[in-house]
């Protein structure tokens, strides 16, 4: 069985103790590759080396021109190596491929923009009171620690990983322990790129060693972190210490309004995606659909025909549209929501089985929940399986208190011919992105990131710059 290395300081290592640890297909259930388990020692000699090659500048006094050549020349590669990434992301995490090609494909273009935006990153001149010239540099805040999901593997960890070099800082990566080897290869991508050694690490570990012993290190300037909303709080408590700078991207419940307006075809055949895609597994997953009275009925059956139609297989299969969960406990999870909202007094219009086509790995049929009140657990809590909630309302101003009516404010959808309608209740509601007649909040151009209990700073887009950098004043006097 291959194994995958540790990558320290741009070097492909094992763990100082020989540790590994195996990978499961979440398609099939059993091992398909051995990875390195990082242990306290691997990640003091990964802060050691970021620290000691950020200080020497190395990579922070490249001129941006040239650090930007070195990601536009790894977006490159990556593109180079689309099939074989998305092979690894489908297996790994069994990502259907058409979802996996696509994510490769995001993970470029997030390399590629900031390739081009690496000189764009600058200061400001300021008018001041005094004689002279008061001036800002926006300089990199140091060695960042970048904790990443195991739901977007490539994705995420682009989107972390990118703007940190762009602004000059060393970066020391810990991917969730599941889904670690995307992430590797884009280590390896990176220092065949031209990244100079000692910039980045991939240190696969379990959350309790690695996590922990990364955001309490002294000589981390900057903590990155992407997951649930308990593991967040955990680690920004943990980062207090240390006066540690912190994002947080966590975890949502985000609401998909629909009004009697809408095209309703073309709000069903988004709205299945938008939360049954990545089988249910995204914090951005319109999990409450919530559907004005007029039409409740009538879609709640076109959503049910959609849903049914879904081709439920094995990721490598072109014609698959969901794949499995990424663990037997993950599909528990799942399950043992179903049953609590059934005891709520829920009803299941459809799915929520195990397939029996597909009797190995972790697959669920998506499921529709009806006769749900918003206080119910199913409709407060993120379940992050394929599992959709749908609530019906009156009016305007209701649809607005149901969307706010939670602890997150991630992302969400209205769907409207109305634009008064439109920007009003995209106002209205309590969430850092929104898509109106469309369930596609997510661009690498434009910022990313929730209110609430979802987590704070924004990550994608230039607003990311303000996350791994430093600003300083500097005033010249002229007398």
């Amino acid at each position: 069985m291959e194994t995958a290395y540790l990558v320290l300081g741009g070097e492909r290592v094992p763990a100082v103790t020989g540790k590994t640890f195996p990978l499961l297909e979440p398609a099939t259930g059993q091992p398909f590759m051995e990875v390195a388990e990082a242990g306290r020692e691997d990640i003091e000699r990964a802060v050691r080396i970021a620290h000691q090659t950020f200080e020497t500048g190395s990579w922070s006094r490249l001129s941006a021109t040239a650090r930007g050549r070195i990601l536009l020349k790894a977006a490159t590669l990556v593109r180079e190596r689309l099939e074989q990434l998305a092979t690894i992301e489908a297996r790994n995490a069994g990502k259907p491929m058409r979802d996996a090609r696509d994510e490769v494909g995001l993970a470029a273009a997030v390399l590629e923009y900031w390739g081009g935006a690496a000189n764009k990153i600058m200061g400001e001149t300021i008018p001041v009171q005094d004689t002279g010239l008061e001036v800002t540099l926006r300089e990199p805040v140091g060695v960042c620690a970048l904790i990443t999901p195991w739901n977007f593997p490539l994705v995420i960890a682009s989107w972390k990983i990118a703007p940190a070099l762009a602004c000059g800082n060393t970066v020391i990566v810990k991917p969730a322990q599941l889904t670690p080897v995307s992430t590797l290869l884009l280590a390896d991508i990176l220092m065949e790129a031209g990244l100079p050694p000692g910039v980045i690490s991939v240190l696969p570990a379990p959350g309790a060693i690695a996590g922990n012993s990364l955001v309490t290190h002294p000589l981390i300037s900057k903590v990155s972190f992407t997951g649930s909303t308990e593991v967040g709080a955990h680690i920004m408590r943990l980062c207090a210490e240390n006066i540690t700078r912190v994002s947080l991207e966590l975890g949502g419940k985000a609401a998909n309004i629909v009004f009697a307006d809408a095209d309703l075809q073309r709000s069903v055949n988004s709205s299945v995606f938008a939360v049954f895609g990545n089988c249910g597994q995204d914090c951005c997953a319109r999990s409450r659909l919530l559907v004005q009275r007029s039409v409740y009925e009538e879609f709640n059956q076109l959503l049910a025909a959609r849903t049914a139609a879904l081709r439920v297989g094995q990721p490598l299969d072109e014609q698959t549209e969901i794949g499995p969960l990424i663990s037997a406990a993950q599909r528990q999870r799942s399950l043992d929501y179903l049953a609590l909202a059934q005891q709520e007094g829920a009803h299941v219009l459809m799915g929520g089985n195990v397939p029996s086509e597909q009797p190995n790995g972790y697959f669920l049929q998506p499921a529709i929940l009806t006769q749900v009140d918003n206080r119910m657990r199913v409709a407060q809590e993120e379940i992050f399986g394929p599992v959709v909630t749908v609530i019906p309302f009156d009016t305007e101003e209701e649809a607005i208190r149901l969307a706010n009516d939670v602890a997150f404010g991630l992302s969400g959808s209205v769907w409207t011919q109305n634009l008064g309608r439109a920007l009003r209740v995209a106002k209205g509601v309590r969430a850092g992105v929104l898509s109106v007649n469309s369930n596609h909040s997510v661009h690498t151009e434009a910022p990313f990131g929730g209110y609430k209990k979802s987590g704070f700073g924004r990550e994608m887009g230039m607003h990311a710059v303000q996350l791994y950098t430093e600003v300083k004043s500097i005033f010249f006097s002229q007398e």
